[in-house]
């Protein structure tokens, strides 16, 4: 089965490598928020390369390994060639360990996923990926979670000394002996991409939250450096992890916890302007992540096949110009920001 070109593709960084603007995000495939039945799930993967959407970002962590089995099988029933599949490094998983809490998978494998950065790690996580996937490459390796979000501010010097010496060493050698075609960091801080994109040689590099129409920490000094460099850009979670999606209501999430006051009153404010120009908050947001020339594909996740019908619709519709004027009038976009011409 080929692959319609119905999306826009870009170039990933200096890379050469081509991505569908729109990416596809593995990470409820390995039951994130609900146990996912494996029919739905892969044709839900299914749906997504059938749409255009060449990108499979997938990780080890996610699901402890299930979602890179569910992705695997559907991309199997694609012609290899023709997609991009992106994974993770930084965990492994142990068959024999128990499976512990504190992933925040509801579901998943009953598999013990383990930090570990060096050398020796990173190539078993390879591996094991592999091995899931049913490829014989990766096209795109990225170290996962080098933050503080994830390890805290007493642990992250040692996990980034050790990230460099030993999963960037190996990263590096599989990039040069074709098993990978482009290696980076997968992270949800800014200031780490910049740590990263100044100590080794990276192609690409995935980051979650920081660069969204809520807020643009990213656009000081991580997205020029990437320009710089030609580093090509993913970005993840532009919905802030919910609340850019649902609206400021009830319950609504800000960084995967309950949306504090200030958050729920910017966003009602970001809302109101898009409801003014008759665009829906969660088109907007996709659309404003994807202006920077740094981006090269933003990626969203789905449960369905219908949910990423709906992401495809939301970044096929036309934005008018006003309303990025109108935020950034209102106080409620940073000026320097680059919006959709």
């Amino acid at each position: 089965m080929n692959i319609p070109n119905t999306l826009a593709c870009r170039q990933l960084g200096r890379t050469g490598i081509s991505v569908s603007s729109l990416g596809f995000g593995a990470a409820p495939l390995g039951d994130l928020y609900a146990r996912l039945d494996d029919e739905t799930s892969i044709r839900t993967a299914e749906r997504a390369l059938q749409l255009g959407l060449n990108l499979v970002d997938t990780s080890p962590l996610y699901g402890h390994g299930l979602s890179e089995h569910r992705c695997g099988t559907a991309i199997r029933r694609f012609k290899r060639q023709n997609i991009v599949v992106s994974t993770k490094v930084g965990r492994r998983m142990d068959p024999f360990g128990p499976r512990l809490d504190g992933s925040g998978y509801l579901g998943g494998l009953p598999h013990r996923a383990i930090f570990d950065y060096s050398f020796d790690g990173t190539m078993r996580s390879v591996e094991q990926s592999l091995l899931r996937l049913g490829t014989d490459r990766i096209d795109i390796l990225l170290i996962h979670d080098v933050d503080i979000w994830t390890h805290g501010p007493d642990a992250i010097e040692a996990r980034f000394r050790e990230a460099m010496a030993g999963a960037f060493v190996a990263l590096d050698r599989l990039r040069g002996e074709g098993v990978v075609s482009a290696i980076g960091v997968g992270v949800n801080e800014d200031e780490m991409c910049v740590r990263f994109a100044m100590a080794g040689d990276f192609d690409a590099m995935l980051l979650a939250g920081r660069y969204s129409l809520l807020e643009q920490p990213a656009l000081e000094a991580f997205l020029p450096l990437a320009e710089r460099k030609g580093i090509g850009v993913m970005l993840g979670g532009v919905f802030n992890s919910g609340i850019l999606a649902t609206g400021a209501i009830k319950g609504a999430k800000y960084n995967y916890r309950d949306a504090p006051p200030p958050v729920m009153a910017r966003v009602r404010d970001i809302e109101r302007v898009c409801l003014a120009h008759g665009v829906g908050l969660a088109a907007a947001a996709v659309h404003f992540a994807l202006a920077h020339p740094a981006v090269a594909s933003v990626v969203l996740g789905a449960q369905t096949p219908q949910e990423v019908e709906r992401n495809v619709n939301g970044i096929t519709i036309r934005i008018p110009t006003g309303l990025w004027t109108d935020l950034k009038d209102e106080g409620l976009l940073a000026r320097p920001a680059p919006v959709p011409a």
